[in-house]
């Protein structure tokens, strides 16, 4: 088993309530090595924040997330950033790429936290799986957004992560280059044997997963 959510909640607390705010409700969820499933869900649902915890990026307010054996939020947090960069690829909606890296230099970033000899050479590897040899030397606003999402791709991909996070990575695209990405992010996760959690509310791409669930106010239903 690569993941294990036990009893997972996370709670805010707002200037304008005295009342803390319940946005995760006593999760639980397991994902088994090889396997592909969507978190459906509206806007508001929890979705983000349920990604935001699993990615490390965040800490429960109770219970826990068990990856690779690895209970995420017992390590200190020079730990738990070398081990979400070893173990975990994201994808995000909004692209995340440094401005002032050429395309390139984005994807090996992650390669070069752990001084990779050939963090170049798998960084072009990476964004030629991608379709995008010949755009390795351009900046972020040099390329369109289809093609920001793709460098994003090989970005998350390059250290072959235990798990692949994905969320609403078509989100900002429009539906023709979306279509385009997805099928490109599925059909890497399928050459490579890789597990993905896809967050979504597109009911058609979520049933390209072989597992669906559904997030309503926090709870799985």
């Amino acid at each position: 088993m690569i993941l294990q959510i036990k009893n997972l909640c996370k709670t805010f607390r707002t200037t304008a309530s005295d009342q803390p705010i319940e946005v995760l409700k006593n999760l639980n969820l397991e994902m088994e090595y090889g396997e592909t499933l969507a978190i459906l869900g509206q806007s508001g649902s929890g979705k983000s924040t349920l990604l935001t915890l699993l990615a490390g990026l965040d800490s429960p307010t109770s219970g826990t997330i068990v990856l690779n054996g690895q209970d995420m939020h017992g390590l200190d947090e020079e730990a738990l950033s070398k081990f979400r960069a070893k173990n975990i690829g994201i994808i995000f909606q909004q692209f995340h790429l440094m401005s002032h890296l050429t395309a390139l230099e984005n994807v090996s970033l992650p390669l070069d936290l752990f001084r990779d000899a050939d963090a170049s050479g798998k960084a072009r590897e990476a964004l030629a799986q991608v379709g995008l040899g010949r755009r390795m030397s351009h900046f972020p606003h040099q390329l369109s957004g289809g093609e920001c999402q793709r460098v994003a791709i090989a970005r998350a991909m390059v250290v072959r992560p235990s798990i692949l996070l994905a969320d609403e990575p078509t989100g900002n695209l429009d539906s023709s280059t979306g279509d385009h990405v997805s099928d490109m992010i599925f059909n890497l996760v399928d050459k490579h044997k890789m597990t993905l959690l896809f967050v979504t509310h597109n009911e058609q791409l979520a049933m390209r997963c072989a597992k669906q669930q559904r997030l309503q106010d926090g709870k799985f239903i």
